[in-house]
Order: structure tokens, then sequence, then C-alpha cells
């Protein structure tokens, strides 16, 4: 494989609405529109915690790239397949594109994470260089031993956005969105919590994400939201297109994402593109992804404090509307996707042979 050439190796649905597979897969769409080519390859479905017989289906996968080939490996796979990454690292120009440590995915065991430390080093050890979405993610991988020289930042890029009216949840009340899929690291349980002691308050939530990818945490936060008498304030959406979704942003009056820990936070770059008040988690890169004038970040996994930013801001119109405004400022300075394809070409073509 000679030239502008590069194969993506991405695990799981390549149309998955998922941050991860979404960044992925606009930087190969701008790519190819800049003249590369570009082939997509998956090593299967079951990573980052595969098993023998999925490792073993990866290993088949890549055995069959080409020699010299210009490999961009999502960490979600890359970073839990390390063998395989050392066998070919002689033989496969591996560029490793990092969202986030796996080890720090919310809901692991000790023992998981700890095995999921070890992999991702020993994997990321075999990347002639290392693309990741935040200057956060960047300062993690000094943990995971890996040079700066070869750490490149590429920030997702944002669509410029119509501003939100609001209203959706009918006169007199607020509209909250959350968009993010139901799993254990996104914190709906707590976003839960923190409502529950807010019922004297005229809203409704709006959950847009996937409920297909963490069933055990997708039962509990139903569980908890009967237990706390709010099934009629919360409207499971699961993942929606794009056109529900850009209806959803319009009509929310509040944006809320109250992760333990982001990568970046794509959903959150696109509240602010259309001037949305924030409330979230100084978690991983929020506080990088939203500035102070834009939202309200609360330490992750407090409740109370969760519940105390919202009551404020459902309570205190202006503070709202001076958010919002901060929001709109914020939106002017959000990364591009042109930009973020011309820096991504820019890092592939200077990957050594």
């Amino acid at each position: 494989m000679h030239g502008k050439a590069c194969i993506f190796l991405v695990p799981g649905d390549w149309d998955a609405r998922t941050g991860g597979t979404l960044y992925d897969r606009r930087i190969a769409q701008g790519l190819r529109a800049a003249g590369w080519q570009v082939e997509r390859r998956s090593p299967g479905d079951m990573f980052p915690l595969p098993d023998a017989a999925a490792l073993r289906q990866a290993s088949e996968v890549v055995a069959l790239l080409p020699d010299g080939a210009l490999v961009v490996a999502d960490g979600l796979a890359f970073g839990a397949m390390p063998a395989i990454a050392e066998d070919h690292a002689a033989r496969l120009r591996w560029v490793a594109l990092v969202h986030h440590p796996l080890a720090l995915e919310t809901g692991l065991s000790p023992a998981q994470q700890a095995a999921l430390r070890d992999s991702e080093r020993r994997a990321l050890a075999c990347a002639r260089q290392v693309v990741v979405t935040s200057r956060s993610t960047a300062r993690a991988l000094v943990a995971f031993d890996v040079p700066a020289a070869r750490i490149s930042v590429i920030e997702p890029g944002t669509e410029p956005a119509p501003r939100a009216v609001g209203g959706g949840a009918g006169s007199g009340a607020l509209s909250l969105l959350c968009v993010a899929s139901v799993t254990a690291r996104k914190g709906h349980a707590l976003l839960l919590q923190a409502l529950a002691a807010l019922q004297d308050r005229p809203w409704q939530l709006h959950c847009a994400g996937s409920l297909a990818r963490d069933g055990d945490t997708v039962a509990q936060v139903r569980r908890i939201a009967a237990r706390l008498g709010l099934q009629d304030r919360v409207v499971w959406h699961g993942e929606v297109d794009a056109g529900r979704l850009e209806l959803l942003y319009a009509q929310a009056d509040l944006f809320v994402l109250p992760s333990w820990y982001e990568g970046y936070g794509m959903a959150l770059a696109e509240a602010l593109a259309r001037g949305l008040p924030v409330v979230s988690t100084a978690a991983g890169a929020i506080v990088d992804t939203v500035p102070a004038g834009a939202g309200v970040l609360v330490p992750p996994g407090d409740a109370d404090a969760l519940c105390h930013a919202l009551q404020r801001l459902m309570d205190d119109r202006a503070a709202r509307a001076a958010l919002a405004a901060g929001a709109a400022a914020a939106s002017t300075r959000l990364p591009t996707w042109p930009a973020a394809v011309t820096r991504f070409a820019s890092v592939l073509q200077g990957v050594p042979q």
C-alpha cells in the first residue's frame, strides 16, 4: 500500500451513532473526499473485552492486511489485542486512534481495569503514531508510557447548527436533554437521583441514545425511574436518526450529561453549537470542551451537587440565559470537520515507513 491510502480497523457496527464511531466515520469520509483511498475492516464485535474466539477472528483479519499498510486502529479494539499488535508491528504501520483509555470505562472490576491498562500499554508501544481526540486523553497517556512526540491531538469537528428555541416540555416547563448511550459511564442513574428531589419543578427529561449497549444499566435506570416515580417525567427515545435528534436539540431548554468520564464529549459540543446551557461534570475532557461561561460542571458522581446545579438553573431564567449566551459564544470556537480531516491527513503522511 503506497501513497495516500489507509485502512481503518474499527470494531462493531460502522454505522453506530456512538461518538467514537461517528468520529472514525467522519474522518474516513473526509479523507476519501480529499483523494485518499480508504478501506475499512472490522476485527469483530466483542471489544474491548474479547474472548478467545474473538481474538482468533481479529488475528485472521489482521493477517490478511497487506505488508506496509497504514492501519488506523480504533483504540476500542487496538488496546485489547496487544499480542496481535506485536505480531504485526514490523510489517504494518499502526496508527492507534484512542478516544479514551479503556481502563477508564465505568463499571469495570479492579482486575479488568488492571488487565486493560497492561493490555493497552503493550499495544500502544507498537503504534508508530497515536491520535487522541482531546488534550485530556493526551495527558492520560503519559501513564501508558507513550512519548509525547508520538501523540497528536485532533479534536472532533462540530457542524454549525441553528440555535435551540426550547419549549419542548410545554408552556412554563423546561425540556432537559441528555444525548448519550445508556451505559454506566454516562451517569443516567445519577441524573435520575438528582431530579427526584426536583419533582416540584415543571420539567421533562428526554434521553436520546442507544438502549442496546448495556442491558444491565438500562434495566437499572428503568427500575430507578419507577422507584422514584419519574416514569411520566422521563422519555427514553433510544437511538434516533439525525432528523429526530435535531428536533430534540431544537426543543431543548437545557442540556445535561453527568458522565463519569469523557474522552471529548461530542454531544456537549453539539449542545454548545445550538447555544444550549450545559450541566455536566468536571470529568476527563469535559473541562476543556465546556468553558466556564457556557455551563456548570460538578464533581462526577456527586448527586447533591448535580441536583443543586439543576435547581439553580431551573429557578433562575437569567442564569440560563447567561449560560446560553456563553454557549453561543463558545460555538464560534469549536473545531470544524474539514480542519480535523486536514490535520489527520497530515499526521498519516508523517507516519514513518
